[in-house]
């Protein structure tokens, strides 16, 4: 896929069995993946997470024009976990440039990062309720983007249609993924290059369990 292509319409009725079945949420068991997955390839993720967190610290330096650039380029970075765990959990070898294919599906990631965080702000607004719910709901559309190539409107509906059905039980799996973090913030910033990686692994899990994989190149 073209970096900047839009993406492709995807008929929502693929996901009839998503969208109408109880899924089970295990969390416990998609962090200790997450985990496992981290170790067999510890540098390579600590290097990873390193260069965001220097593209994240130039950026702000820039203030605001840096951070628009950062939150531009985010959603690419953290496509790049995603599609490494879904090479390491098929088999599949990876090089360290494979971190960075994420950038093959900019335009989509970034209109659905854009579009995402505009209307989960004016949620929070709204009465906050709102802004939590949609926050949830729309936490596999990256995945649905790099693994169907989809557009990012269809990407955010189908991932709030499947996870509307069971949203407390991903509600739960988000909570815990952001306590990863805020521990790995506590150890002075360091643990980070841990807990985001895990959990960048873990949510990429989920979504291979709860949804399966429908390409084998991403």
């Amino acid at each position: 896929m073209a970096a900047f292509d839009f993406g492709l319409k995807v008929d929502p009725q693929l996901f009839d069995q998503q969208f109408n079945a109880p899924v089970s949420v295990n969390s416990q068991d998609y962090i200790r993946q997450g985990w496992e997955m981290f170790k067999e390839h510890i540098g390579e993720f600590v290097g990873f997470t390193l260069i965001v967190f220097v593209a994240s610290a130039l950026s702000s330096s820039l203030h605001a024009p840096g951070s628009f650039i950062f939150s531009a380029i985010a959603a690419s970075f953290y496509a790049g976990y995603s599609i490494v765990a879904f090479m390491t959990v098929k088999g599949k070898p990876f090089q360290f440039g494979d971190f960075f294919r994420g950038f093959n599906y900019f335009l989509p990631l970034f209109l659905s990062s854009l579009a995402g965080g505009l209307l989960v702000s004016i949620g929070f607004v709204l009465l906050i309720v709102p802004g939590v719910y949609l926050a949830v709901g729309y936490m596999f559309a990256t995945f649905l983007i790099i693994d169907y190539r989809m557009d990012f409107w269809s990407a955010m509906e189908i991932s709030r249609k499947i996870i509307t059905r069971n949203w407390f039980s991903f509600f739960g799996f988000a909570l815990v993924l952001c306590a990863l973090n805020f521990l790995g913030l506590l150890l002075l910033g360091v643990g980070l290059l841990v807990t985001v990686p895990v959990s960048a692994c873990a949510a990429a899990i989920a979504y291979k369990e709860i949804i399966g994989l429908s390409s084998t190149d991403w």
